[in-house]
């Protein structure tokens, strides 16, 4: 396993749609461990394969509740909508309000080949749309309402945990 270099926004690859994992071999499942170390050390809470400029459709997720691989993930299901402050790894420093699904189910691969369905509400539906998004060239920042400084950032997360 390794650590590897997340790319930043104004590196190509970010605007690049991913391919299509066809077969999940060694390399595939290194890459997974990889993009999970990776994600862990930056303190995030998901990872595109992209971002760390590999064009295959594999994201790591983890808000919490332990780690989420997805191989070819696809929403096949959404509802309602939220309004959420989303960062990302690519993009350090910036932050923005971007309206996703409330909920959304997401169909994929796991490590072992098999089909998995993951649904997910509140922050886990912001990271699926968030890192799928990336699997398209989509970045947050496109589909950002406004954009936060730093002091509003602070106000935000200070009424976030009832401070």
């Amino acid at each position: 396993m390794a650590v590897r270099i997340i790319r930043k926004e104004g590196d190509e690859i970010l605007r690049k749609k991913a391919k299509k994992v066809d077969e999940i071999n060694a390399k595939i499942l290194t890459l997974l461990k990889d993009m999970a170390e990776t994600m862990y050390k930056a303190n995030g809470v998901g990872l595109a394969a992209p971002q760390v400029g590999i064009l295959k459709r594999m994201v790591v997720i983890d808000i919490g509740d332990g780690l989420i691989e997805l191989i070819n993930p696809e929403i096949v299901e959404q509802s309602g909508e939220q309004l959420e402050i989303e960062g990302c790894l690519s993009i350090p420093g910036i932050y923005g309000e971007v309206k996703r699904p409330a909920r959304v189910k997401v169909e994929a691969l796991n490590s072992k080949g098999e089909k998995i369905a993951v649904e997910g509400t509140g922050l886990l539906a912001v990271a699926l749309c968030h890192e799928i998004d990336h699997l398209d060239g989509i970045l947050f920042k496109d589909k950002a309402i406004r954009f936060l400084d730093e002091e509003e950032l602070q106000n935000e997360s200070k009424k976030g945990s009832g401070k």
